[in-house]
């Protein structure tokens, strides 16, 4: 393993597809990242070259010995076909979160890669930020009494990004993983399509009956934050904590990530702990986007 390279291709070039290019043409020194190879990219308009990586055809990367990972940075809607594609020609796959927008497709595929012994790893950065990493300590060994997160942004075409608890699924990702799983209670979903307006609300409960709320609200102008409020016995966290900027880009640490699962590196139970938190994840999304519907 120690010499192996795995050629990759690009899937999609959108802001994430070129933060995958640039990070694949200068891997961190001495990092598992310099076992990855970039092939090129594929993309739907007619491009040529980025820096040095050249554009290939979709057949091309799936015929190709030399290819053995793809990278997919497409619309989410079209995610779960190019990852089975990628599949069935025998590639490992990363692919930006929401890995499908539905549950079912999501089982159906981890499914797939497990029985062709293909790695499927599913990006989440929202995970490796450093305030999420500070907040994540903090919360730490705490008791929660009840909670709040309340994600603001911009318009997303839902056509293209899925239902808003697939398409915000980072902010429901961060629940589980600071408190352990949950069962949604209810779901609304208010809109003013002519104000292009749209806010969901999530009511949830922890293990121990506890409640949480999660609020993705998006419309024009609207700006990109969160905010948190947390109560615990011990008192309540409104504010993030104070956090460092990172070294590693995102991306970076999530590409040092996948390159680990290629080369071997990374547990059984990490990987089955992960499993369980993506797929769980995706579970309570649709359920959510059934409850508002």
């Amino acid at each position: 393993q120690i010499n192996k390279m795995f050629g990759t291709v690009v899937v999609g070039l959108g802001i994430a597809g070129l933060a995958r290019i640039r990070d694949l043409m200068n891997p961190m020194p001495s990092s598992p990242s310099e076992h990855l190879k970039l092939f090129g990219f594929v993309s739907r308009r007619n491009l040529g070259k980025i820096n040095e990586a050249k554009q290939i055809s979709m057949e091309d990367a799936l015929r190709s010995k030399d290819i053995h990972a793809a990278f997919i940075s497409t619309e989410n809607r079209t995610h779960e076909e190019t990852i089975r594609t990628f599949l069935e020609a025998g590639k490992h796959v990363l692919v930006e979160y929401p890995m499908a927008l539905s549950a079912k497709a999501a089982h159906e595929l981890w499914e797939m890669a497990e029985r062709r012994g293909k790695v499927l790893h599913v990006e989440h950065i929202e995970l490796l930020t450093e305030e999420y990493k500070q907040l994540k300590k903090e919360v730490a060994g705490k008791d929660l009494v009840k909670g709040m997160l309340h994600f603001t942004g911009s318009v997303l075409d839902e056509k293209q990004a899925g239902f808003p608890a697939f398409s915000g699924i980072a902010r429901l990702t961060w629940l589980v993983d600071l408190f352990g799983d949950l069962t949604v209670t209810s779901a609304t979903r208010e809109e003013q399509k002519e104000k292009n307006y749209s806010r969901m609300t999530v009511h949830f409960q922890t293990a121990n009956k506890k409640p949480l709320t999660w609020i993705e609200e998006r419309g024009p102008g609207m700006r990109r934050e969160k905010k948190i409020n947390f109560c615990f016995t011990s008192g309540c966290l409104e504010d993030f904590p104070q956090a460092p900027r990172s070294a590693v880009g995102l991306f970076m640490q999530d590409q040092n990530l996948f390159a680990k699962k290629l080369l071997g590196q990374v547990s059984k139970e990490e990987l089955a702990a992960e499993k369980w938190r993506i797929l769980r994840c995706l579970d309570l999304a649709e359920e959510i986007q059934q409850h508002c519907e």
